[in-house]
């Protein structure tokens, strides 16, 4: 039996298999990473997927493997380790545990949001989670203190906690349905707190900036706030379509016999509901922009060009991981 060619090692596995420069490129790369099946694997099988891409790095081709699986190693490799550091990251602050756990958690928040014990201790798990996930999913690779984090926690749980009671009493004679959009106002100025505050560092040091063949040039700031600008947005964008078009159904069927008859389906229906539109707004929203994404050298600060032009005069544009 022929065995099939060994496989080139030029492969540029260092990027995603799909155009970056292009929406439809960014959203099917998306779609691997925040897979929800990629959190039932092993540790083997985990470990695996990172000797076959680190070997592959090094020049080293196992023999027998295949274009396709070469991807799905390094698919498994990326949803699993840090891009900058390369440590195995906290399962829940995976990109692959993004649609199970907010599902579940905005489920629960679009569900009980009537009366204040459950608005307060809904949004304390929100942003729990939240600065599980922005701590795991930081750029660069830069360490953050204890008291950093704790900082970071609070300040966007009490944010979250103020929005959501203010406007749960703003709402309270208004229409129903206006009600049920309060969460969502809750985590999106949450977004705006937390995730800045959860990479201060970075604001304050920088993130690496790199050539395009990946050479590190020094550390920006200005990088930085771009980087936590596109990430607040697609986040916020995000929880749009999971936290905007539930209540509408949630609404129209409560209204119904159905639901009266069975008031213990609300919150699985919900859950559900929520589910549905988080498994295509989550890898669309991180598609918004460039995982890699760029900055001409003359926006950068003139510290940072003058060391970047003492380096390489004519570089014009430089690249960072804007974190998710």
């Amino acid at each position: 039996q022929k065995m099939p060619p060994s496989l080139p090692a030029t492969i540029n596995i260092r990027e995603p298999r799909w155009d970056q420069s292009t929406f439809q490129g960014r959203a099917k790369h998306f779609f691997m990473v925040t897979d929800p099946r990629n959190l039932l694997l092993s540790g083997a099988t985990l470990e695996e997927a990172r000797r076959v891409v680190e070997d592959y790095r090094a020049g080293t081709v196992h023999p027998g493997l295949t274009e396709d699986q070469l991807w799905r190693a390094k698919y498994i490799y990326d949803s699993a380790f840090h891009p900058d550091t390369g440590e195995k990251m906290i399962l829940v602050g995976r990109m692959s545990a993004q649609v199970p756990m907010n599902m579940t958690i905005t489920g629960c928040m679009l569900t009980f949001y009537r009366t204040t014990p459950a608005v307060v201790f809904w949004q304390w798990v929100n942003q729990s989670f939240n600065a599980i996930v922005n701590y795991t999913n930081r750029s660069g690779d830069a360490p953050i203190t204890p008291s950093q984090l704790g900082t970071a926690y609070v300040s966007a749980t009490t944010g979250a906690v103020v929005t959501a009671l203010g406007l749960k009493s703003l709402t309270k004679h208004l229409p129903a349905i206006i009600g049920r959009f309060v969460p969502f106002a809750a985590v999106a100025a949450a977004n705006c707190i937390n995730i800045p505050l959860m990479r201060q560092r970075e604001l304050k040091l920088g993130i690496p900036v790199t050539d395009e063949n990946g050479n590190r040039l020094g550390e920006s700031t200005a990088a930085a706030q771009k980087a936590i600008f596109q990430v607040v947005v697609s986040r916020i964008g995000m929880a749009v379509p999971a936290m905007a078009i539930p209540p509408v159904i949630m609404n129209m069927l409560e209204k119904r016999a159905f639901l009266k008859r069975y008031p213990y389906l609300n919150a699985p229906l919900q859950v559900g509901l929520v589910g549905l539109c988080l498994v295509f707004a989550t890898p669309l929203c991180c598609a918004l922009f460039p995982q890699k994404s760029s900055m001409p050298v003359s926006s950068l600060e003139p510290e940072v060009q003058d060391q970047i032009r003492k380096k390489d005069p004519w570089l014009a544009t430089v690249y960072f991981n804007k974190g998710l």
